[in-house]
């Protein structure tokens, strides 16, 4: 309950509330001893990052998660990246909390097929008296192990095999970002692991984040991937800097 209390404040907004509310309840069945242990500052500190929803937002989540309980379809407008909007109308099955944002998981009647929706872009949300079956297969859990954000998702998964210098071999085994991986040490205390990924450019994006300590060995098409990226990056910091 200390820990949960700490993960709440650290996500912050409607969602850390909710938890808080839920651990409120516990510690309403705690003795005073126990009560007095959770009260006092937590020696947990989770670092995540907060998750605010503004009015839009709060009613979209609110509105999809009730129909998800009950097994309703929803209509609404959905806005994407370059600010196109369409109607959809899904069956919500889970949400993902992922960067500071919310995500749907959701079965598009229109498109026939399962997609993620950023809950801050949908207006205009309204819940269909039509009934909905979740699939016996789904699992949250599952859907979201297979890329590092839980969201990014392919009709196929890519082993990608990454090599980590050994100065942060134990930093990159406890850095569990995907589910499916095997890990290889090595005998001059280096590690290669091999991830099973649906979405290779958020994997290459991650590895980039650890400098010179990382290199993707394999497959050849990721690694060209990412020394592209790394020749964009070094062209743009090239010359003058920017006062």
């Amino acid at each position: 309950m200390v820990a949960l209390r700490s993960f709440s404040a650290s996500l912050g907004g409607t969602i850390g509330a909710s938890i808080d509310e839920i651990t409120e309840k516990l510690v309403g069945t705690a003795g005073r001893g126990a009560r007095a242990r959770i009260e006092a500052p937590s020696p947990m500190a989770f670092r995540l990052s907060e998750i605010r929803l503004d009015e839009q937002g709060e009613r979209a989540f609110a509105l999809l998660s009730a129909a998800e309980r009950v097994s309703r379809s929803v209509q609404f407008t959905y806005e994407d990246k370059e600010g196109k909007r369409t109607s959809r109308t899904v069956d919500p099955y889970g949400f993902i909390l992922s960067s500071g944002r919310v995500y749907c998981v959701a079965y598009d009647h229109g498109r026939r097929e399962q997609r993620t929706f950023a809950v801050d872009n949908i207006h205009d949300p309204d819940v269909l008296g039509k009934t909905f079956t979740k699939p016996r297969d789904f699992n949250i859990e599952e859907f979201a192990a297979e890329s590092i954000s839980g969201v990014l998702h392919g009709s196929q998964t890519t082993h990608v095999r990454v090599r980590f210098d050994a100065r942060v071999a134990k930093a990159a085994i406890a850095a569990r970002v995907l589910a499916g991986r095997e890990i290889d040490r090595r005998g001059d205390g280096s590690v290669e692991i091999s991830y099973r990924v649906a979405d290779t450019d958020e994997l290459v994006r991650w590895v980039l984040g650890w400098g010179a300590q990382a290199e993707v060995l394999a497959p050849d098409d990721v690694r060209a991937r990412a020394a592209a990226l790394v020749d964009e990056m070094a062209h743009r910091y090239a010359g003058a800097s920017r006062a």
